[in-house]
């Protein structure tokens, strides 16, 4: 299939897309250098952003490039042509079918795909193979959210716009640490509470999170209680005359759910009565209230239930569908909703219809012109996974995601994807986790090289569009997915020539959708020109005749049988006991597995290494101390992490990032201690917290080594991370070595005698590996965790060699920027503590004047803030 593309742009000229990681769907203009890289600045017109990004999304342009993409397909771990690839794929998985049925495939597909690419995988496995066995990584991160909206609403209904955060006079953010998740979202939510101090926020989160910084209230919940707490708060609206008895006409259950919610005892929350008195006045006397949640939420056995729990107190006070008011879920992919909309979950069909429903898949059967059509739910990642194990799927394509790190019980689902018949990886990388396990390995195309459609959080859909070539011979995932379709005996179903044609099915089937009472239609985009596609602006769903974007239910109708909201009753399920319930997450600069981010020396600078933050009585208890080697385990799995002693967390309650993985930190893959427990309703895994055992790990040497070439660590603790001219690792073992110097040699691939000081009193050895008098490499290392000016090491890389260079520190009238806290300017902690204690700037705001720290994306705002707390308290002190 040759399938023509947009031509791309010349040298110069920007091009407005859309970033690649959170579900903010932020606008990019990404302008080509003619050497193969992007320029990067926001899209100052897209009503998502308007000009702002993130940390992450300003280093776009750092991750692009050519260096270890996978380039040609490979089988077996040859290089082959697309021809022979595609027959085997299409080959095999007919084969499958064809001696054990449909329900013997499966395809693993990725929030990250394109719409596009999303809808021909979902028609290709529900209407021509026949089978449901179609999910994503998506159901580890909304699943719940769509599950809840689904028995409230009865359709997967996000009802409100990012402009209520800014309306409203009451936010509730649960579950979510918007500023380093949604850094944009967060952004815009500050400067709102800046232009309307009255505004209040309150965070309801076990961790005191960056997020807790604009907080005019932090509840500290125990882990699991936020059924609990919204049902307190249910009871009490009921029983201070706060529900709204014209919106409740609309509304189904109501007494059941509120004979659930009177059994609460909000105790069991953990807070004060004084704290919870103050929250339950707070909602309930303020009626423009939006309540914000995430992962917090979505990522438990009982994830279904707490959204409800949410929803149920919004419906009950007619707080929903109008500006300011209504709950709201963000998505934390860049394309989670429009995978939504296309039915790229195993239980959902095409456009937010049933699968459960006889007319809604004859619908779309008809539609599709297919021989068959899927009857019921298809197994849900947790399950797929399980059903790879035991051997009923034969044959598996994973595409754009790496399940081998972020599933549940990690460990188990590697050893499944190694153990299956026939696995295909569709990827940019051959060494991510997952694709080092396929027998076919086939080259995607990435952000900016590929052309389609995405939807946030919002509802807004915006194009992706390519301002680079594809590298090699990578191909777009819906051309892959179409080929394969058409090999299979279904030319005529799959032949499109262009992601336009695609999306204009795409939104001719949301019209039958939308005759049949839906809520997600775009169909007066269904005869879209490609001139059109290609200039296609940002816009709301729906798009259908009278129905133009905007918000949902505020009249009181919905899309359940007979268009009355439902009110769930919620029995609220704590989690079970344990020594230590991990809480996992995200950091600020990195995102998912880092297959992109960490190609990026900037945002490695910030958080270099997984970690374990525990709470300084529960170091103290274990005998940990800060900056050594903490080993965490489980059943599951085990991980070896850096210990960082806060009172951000409570006791009991450690957290630990989710980003590091077997290219990584092997031993800092945090999805291998996640038991595979799931909601029962959502089938949403409970990824967000793990019962472990934690202990020191022995270390008898620490290390930090950097180099211009490749890194080969063989010992049982190493972490790496991108430099601007090389790699830097942190390593530890268990068992000195014999020889410091073949050690060293072997660990850098070098043959070169080192240059070598040692401190045999205190244990240290230092060795610095030369080529033509500059650095190509060097080792830091002694029986206690390294102390060295890391950043300053860093620069040294392919200078000529500094005579203080062993002493891993700026010599004198040199300043040290210490760790990053900017990563948008390169600020070091070193740098603003002196501006602080010196310069006696103490605002947040004569601090980005002075040094542009927190001027740009705005993310390190909160670490600032605390910055000038801690070094205003230590002046104080000091006088």
């Amino acid at each position: 299939m040759t399938a023509p593309s947009p031509p791309l742009p010349p040298p110069g000229q920007a091009v407005r897309t859309t970033c690649p990681y959170c579900g903010v769907g932020c606008g990019v203009l990404a302008t080509p250098d003619g050497q193969g890289g992007l320029h990067i600045a926001g899209d100052p017109d897209h009503p998502a952003n308007r000009g702002m990004l993130c940390v992450k999304g300003m280093a776009l342009g750092e991750t692009v490039g050519t260096e270890g993409r996978l380039l040609a397909p490979r089988i077996g771990g040859r290089e082959a042509g697309w021809d022979e690839a595609l027959s085997l794929v299409a080959e095999r998985f007919s084969q499958a079918i064809e001696r054990h049925g449909p329900e013997s495939v499966a395809f693993y597909v990725s929030g990250q795909m394109l719409t596009e690419d999303y809808y021909v995988a979902n028609k290709l496995m529900k209407g021509f193979i026949g089978s449901a066995n179609i999910d994503t990584n998506s159901r580890l991160c909304m699943a719940s959210s769509v599950a809840g909206h689904r028995r409230a609403f009865g359709s997967d209904t996000v009802p409100g716009l990012y402009e209520d955060l800014e309306l409203a006079d009451l936010v509730v953010l649960v579950g979510s640490n918007l500023a380093w998740c949604h850094p944009v979202l967060y952004r815009r939510l500050a400067a709102a509470k800046e232009a309307r101090p009255e505004m209040r926020i309150v965070v309801v989160d076990p961790r005191r999170t960056a997020t807790c910084d604009l907080a005019d209230l932090h509840l500290a919940v125990a882990p699991g209680s936020d059924a609990v707490l919204f049902n307190r708060l249910l009871a009490e609206i009921h029983r201070r005359g706060a529900a709204d008895p014209d919106y409740l006409s609309h509304v189904e259950g109501f007494d059941a759910a509120l004979a659930a919610a009177k059994l609460a005892d909000g105790a069991a929350t953990g807070l004060s009565e004084a704290d919870l008195g103050r929250f339950l006045d707070l909602w309930i006397g303020t009626e423009r209230t939006v309540t914000l949640w995430s992962q917090g939420v979505n990522q438990s056995d009982s994830g279904t239930d707490k959204v409800n729990a949410i929803l149920n107190c919004h419906l009950a006070t007619g707080r929903i569908g109008r500006p300011g008011m209504g709950p709201f879920s963000v998505t934390g992919q860049p394309n989670a909703m429009g995978g939504r909309e296309v039915g790229g979950l195993a239980n959902m069909l095409a456009c937010h219809l049933e699968i459960e429903n006889p007319a809604h898949r004859e619908a779309v059967r008809a539609f599709w012109n297919a021989p068959r059509i899927a009857e019921r739910p298809g197994l849900k990642a947790v399950d797929l996974f399980h059903a790879v194990e035991d051997g009923r799927i034969k044959a598996l394509w994973i595409i754009c995601t790496n399940p081998a790190v972020s599933m549940p019980e990690a460990d188990r689902v590697a050893r499944a994807i190694g153990a299956c018949e026939f696995s295909v990886v569709s990827d940019l990388f051959a060494t991510t986790d997952t694709a080092r396990l396929a027998h076919v390995l086939l080259p995607a195309t990435g952000w900016g090289e590929r052309d389609g459609t995405v939807t946030n959080s919002e509802r807004r859909i915006s194009r992706q569009r390519a301002a680079l070539p594809a590298p090699g011979r990578a191909r777009h995932d819906w051309r892959i997915l179409a080929e394969v379709g058409s090999r299979m005996g279904w030319p005529e179903a799959f032949g499109w020539q262009t992601a336009a044609e695609v999306f204009r099915e795409h939104a001719a089937l949301s019209g039958v959708a939308g005759r049949l009472g839906g809520d997600f239609d775009i169909s007066d985009l269904g005869g879209i020109s490609g001139i059109d596609y290609d200039e296609l602006d940002p816009f709301l769903w729906p798009r259908a005749g009278a129905r133009q974007g905007g918000r949902f239910f505020g009249d009181g109708r919905f899309h359940t049988s007979d268009g009355r909201a439902r009110v769930i009753p919620v029995a609220p399920k704590l989690p079970a006991g344990g020594a230590f319930r991990l809480n996992t997450g995200r950091v600020r600069d990195h995102w998912h597995t880092m297959t992109r981010t960490g190609r990026s020396a900037r945002l490695g600078r910030h958080l270099a290494e997984p970690f374990i933050e525990i709470h300084p009585a529960d170091a103290a208890r274990l005998g940990l101390k800060p900056d050594t080697l903490a080993e965490v385990g489980n059943t599951h799995g085990r991980a070896i992490l850096r210990v960082l002693v806060t009172a951000r967390v409570q006791p009991g309650q450690p957290f630990a990032p989710i980003h590091w993985t077997g290219e990584t930190a092997p031993s800092g893959r945090i999805g291998a201690l996640v038991e595979a427990a799931t909601d029962p309703v959502s089938g949403q895994p409970a990824s967000k917290s793990a019962v472990v055992s934690i202990r020191p790990f022995p270390a008898r040497w620490y290390g930090f080594a950097l180099s211009d070439g490749e890194l080969r660590p063989s010992c049982p603790y190493w972490a790496r991370a991108t430099l601007p001219l090389g790699t830097q690792a942190e390593l530890a073992g268990t068992e000195m070595p014999a020889d410091w110097n073949a050690f060293a040699r072997d660990l850098f691939g070098l043959a070169v005698e080192p240059v070598v000081a040692r401190d045999p009193a205190r244990g240290l050895i230092r060795m610095a590996f030369l080529q033509d008098s500059r650095l190509k490499a060097a080792l830091f290392a002694g029986p206690d965790p390294v102390a060295l000016q890391r950043a300053h090491v860093a620069t040294l890389l392919g200078a000529v060699s500094d005579p203080g260079l062993l002493a891993g520190r700026p010599g004198a009238g040199r300043a040290d920027e210490g760790a990053t806290v900017c990563a948008c300017l390169g600020i070091g902690v070193n740098t603003i503590a002196r501006a602080i204690a010196e310069r006696g700037l103490i605002t947040v705001e004569a601090l980005g004047a002075a040094l542009g720290a927190g001027t740009n994306c705005g993310s390190c705002r909160p670490e600032l803030r605390s910055l000038i707390q801690l070094h205003s308290a230590r002046c104080e002190a000091a006088e």
